[in-house]
């Protein structure tokens, strides 16, 4: 069934009659005024994010750690083709419902137990944002000393660019989402061609891709190279783990469910793909230029002796991360935070918190090595997050079907109150995927579990909680109440939207 404009657009003013520690403007479910995302958006969404010097550090670090452009590639194509479909899936609720993910994880988790996800989901975004503030620092300082040779050695300039960008994401932050979508518009297509760019720069240096994609695998036999593609590929998954549950924030605002399936479905591995390409065959190429695989794009721009062309290539980097940081490490987080006392912090207020936490877990740090970025930033976390993946979905398509109680999840008193808000079940599932996952870090003959850490959480916890869950018949879903100037709310639950 059809959404009726009308219907919709009188939702917000009916739940904010509702309990205030559970809704506020920005948790509310999106009114069609709100629905402006088209499939173009989504896909702009994905090549905006995936074109970030993150990304490029993926894609590179694996030339670094021993595979070939081939090897490489296939990895992170395979990666990104199994997190689509945690994607995908979570995605669903949101263009139905309008609802942002930390209320979406209330059907799971209860009421109040919802916050523990959401924290959970926040604090590794809140890493992310320090991360890529700490990556555009140094491309700004980058900038600085091609113009001024004299800074190269000065640390303080490293930092005053570092908490420059780290201002300038905060500025961002509070002129609001519509804001990302205008900057994810217009620089896709820029950073599309940006990278080309450099793709074809890189070609002429190292003498045609002959010579750029002529490295050989540095792996000697079967057994070496899985040993280092197991953790790799859960790497790649775990790259966009967050967005695999915070990606109802974003297809929320989707015209049709169409929209963001087509747009997603196209974006997230053609851009990936395609820009991991441009990361592998470039670090290739620096092999042949320079001696030796240079993983981080500003080192290797760093040594151009064309000032205007790595200006040039600066500029780029920082307009990919800033859309990259926003995108991906600011909405999700401020949603976070605001769901946890809604009557108190707005999504200004939790973009605020995000920044904060951001530079507290010290980003240079996980950005030292191309090891700690891999087999410990990404790995790690892929373990806390790929539980809860699992016990959304399990929730979402197994336990109820795709359909929702629209007013409990912003009520007391409903299905999703269980035991004083909180679900003990999806919180004994979520603490067993997430021990499972991560006891190969205490347990050195059980390392391989840490290896597949993403994998190993969500199937873990999905069983798990599909188990308790399995006689905990859901009760049925009420009929919605009737809302002034509009005859139900019967076709907010409707299949296209």
């Amino acid at each position: 069934m059809a959404v009726s404009s009308k219907e919709i657009e009188t939702l917000p003013l009916h739940y904010t009659q509702r309990d205030s520690t559970l809704i506020n403007q920005d948790l509310a479910p999106t009114t069609p005024a709100q629905r402006t995302w088209s499939t173009y958006n989504y896909i702009a969404l994905w090549f905006a994010m995936s074109m970030e010097v993150s990304t490029y550090m993926l894609a590179s670090s694996l030339i670094a750690g021993g595979m070939n452009w081939k090897q490489a590639l296939g990895t992170i194509l395979l990666g990104n083709l199994i997190v689509l479909i945690p994607m995908l899936l979570n995605a669903h609720a949101g263009a139905k419902y309008g609802i942002p993910f930390p209320v979406f994880v209330r059907a799971s988790f209860g009421l109040r137990g919802a916050n523990l996800p959401a924290l959970l989901r926040a604090f590794v975004a809140c890493g992310w944002f320090g991360i890529q503030s700490w990556i555009g620092g140094q491309a700004i300082a980058a900038m600085v000393h091609i113009l001024w040779p004299a800074t190269s050695h000065m640390p303080s300039v490293l930092w005053a660019c570092f908490l420059g960008f780290w201002l300038l994401n905060m500025v961002v932050v509070w002129l609001g989402v519509e804001s990302i979508r205008f900057l994810q518009s217009y620089s896709a297509p820029f950073m599309l061609v940006m990278s080309f760019a450099l793709l074809i720069w890189m070609l002429r240096k190292a003498g045609g891709f002959g010579p750029m994609l002529s490295a050989p695998s540095h792996f000697h036999s079967t057994a070496s190279f899985l040993h280092f593609f197991f953790p790799s590929l859960t790497a790649m998954v775990g790259y966009w783990a967050t967005l695999s549950l915070n990606i109802p924030d974003f297809t929320r605002y989707a015209k049709s469910q169409d929209s963001q399936i087509v747009g997603q479905a196209f974006g997230l591995p053609v851009a990936m793909t395609l820009y991991c390409f441009i990361g592998i065959a470039v670090t290739s190429a620096s092999t042949v230029i320079f001696g030796a695989p240079i993983w981080n794009p500003i080192d290797l721009l760093g040594r151009f002796h064309q000032p205007f062309v790595a200006f040039l290539a600066m500029i780029a980097l920082l307009v990919a991360t800033l859309n990259v940081n926003i995108g991906a490490n600011v909405v999700s987080p401020s949603n976070d935070f605001s769901n946890v006392a809604p009557h108190l912090i707005s999504y200004r207020t939790g973009g605020l918190i995000t920044g904060f936490l951001g530079l507290a877990m010290m980003p240079w740090k996980l950005m030292a090595t191309f090891g700690n970025y891999i087999f410990g930033w990404l790995v790690g976390y892929s373990g806390l997050l790929g539980p809860v993946a699992g016990i959304m979905v399990a929730d979402y398509f197994f336990i109820r079907r795709t359909r929702l109680d629209l007013h409990s999840l912003y009520h007391h008193g409903g299905p999703y109150d269980y035991m004083h808000g909180i679900n003990p079940r999806a919180i004994a599932a979520l603490v067993g995927g997430v021990l499972i996952a991560l006891i190969g870090l205490i347990v050195p003959s059980l390392r391989w579990l840490y290896d597949y850490a993403w994998f190993v959480g969500f199937a873990t916890a999905a069983v798990v909680y599909i188990a308790l869950m399995y006689k905990v018949i859901p009760e049925a879903e009420p009929a919605q109440p009737a809302l002034k100037g509009a005859e139900s709310i019967k076709g907010m639950e409707g299949e296209e939207i």
